[in-house]
């Protein structure tokens, strides 16, 4: 068994450029009026930086462009303490951007031009082996090539680490990566594109999760936004109910939900524990503005919740 608690996050970074306007505009239209902000984001990017800023020991296998928008996010990750030493600069394409409009019920709708994310590469994984071999837990999105992600799951199944999708942006899977997933962590509308089944209260909720585990996934948890997270494991199925916050901007919410679940699971928390301090984090995170910024650190979500 790896005792280790480290958390290897392969992913995507990008630099998200937001708007935030009391609604989002309909196409060819133009609303005035919006409050501008940049950070750093992209879903690999959020999820370890909600990792380390949670308390674990996170690494981050990556790609970003020779420009100063990869140079900054390197600099910004090595601040929370995440180590870069897997981070990868092209030398072809820029870094990835995010376009974001954020509506005034903290609603978001995102446009990425994923630029060197693209290039993460097979290659990319077999050169962070050795730190995946040694890690806890691989934690992955779907905003860097599937071919990439197969094998980083494949090689931490084969070495007894625990392979975690968040399989995030929705997208169709190959069925033989199922198997090598430990957990995997949709929301309601990419449960309902990977499984064909709408996701609207606890029983479909669980219909989609039967389906999932069926094809060898052996923990299911699909997120249900405000209402909370539904969990399946073996035959245990339950319902961590969600915290009650004002919304301000839903962006890297469920990032901060994922990073947040792996430090718990790392730390050898059960399940349900796990899921609840995920639940925390990602309320808190709703309630400010920004990827990021947004996530909360182990003492405010302490002094938060008690």
């Amino acid at each position: 068994m790896n005792e280790s608690r480290k958390i290897v996050v392969v992913g995507s970074s990008n630099t998200d450029m937001t708007v935030q306007t009391e609604r989002v505009p309909r196409p060819g239209e133009t609303v005035l009026g919006g409050l501008f902000y940049t950070a750093q984001g992209g879903k690999g990017a959020n999820q370890a930086v909600a990792a380390a800023r949670l308390g674990g020991e996170v690494c981050f296998v990556a790609k970003v462009g020779g420009d100063s928008f990869g140079e900054e996010s390197i600099k910004a990750y090595r601040k929370e303490g995440i180590d870069t030493s897997l981070v990868g600069r092209s030398e072809r394409a820029a870094s990835g951007v995010a376009l974001i409009m954020v509506d005034g019920k903290g609603e978001n709708s995102i446009a990425v031009a994923s630029g060197a994310n693209a290039e993460l590469s097979v290659e990319d994984i077999v050169a962070a082996e050795e730190c995946i071999k040694g890690a806890q837990i691989v934690l992955m999105q779907l905003e860097t090539p599937i071919e990439t992600i197969a094998y980083a799951a494949r090689l931490a199944a084969e070495a007894g680490v625990k392979a975690v999708l968040n399989p995030a942006p929705a997208a169709t899977l190959p069925k033989s990566l199922y198997k090598h997933l430990y957990m995997i962590t949709p929301n309601e509308t990419e449960a309902e594109l990977l499984t064909g089944i709408a996701v609207t209260d606890i029983e479909s909720a669980a219909a989609a999760a039967d389906v999932l585990a069926e094809r060898g996934v052996k923990v299911v948890i699909i997120t249900l936004g405000s209402k909370g997270a539904f969990v399946r494991e073996a035959s245990n199925r339950y319902l961590v109910p969600g915290q009650k916050v004002k919304a301000v901007d839903t962006t890297a919410a469920g990032d901060t939900f994922n990073g947040a679940l792996c430090v718990a699971l790392a730390e050898g928390a059960e399940l349900v524990d796990a899921v609840d301090f995920a639940n925390k984090a990602a309320a808190i995170g709703v309630t400010r503005r920004g990827a990021q910024p947004s996530i909360p650190t182990r003492v405010e979500i302490k002094q938060y919740f008690g």
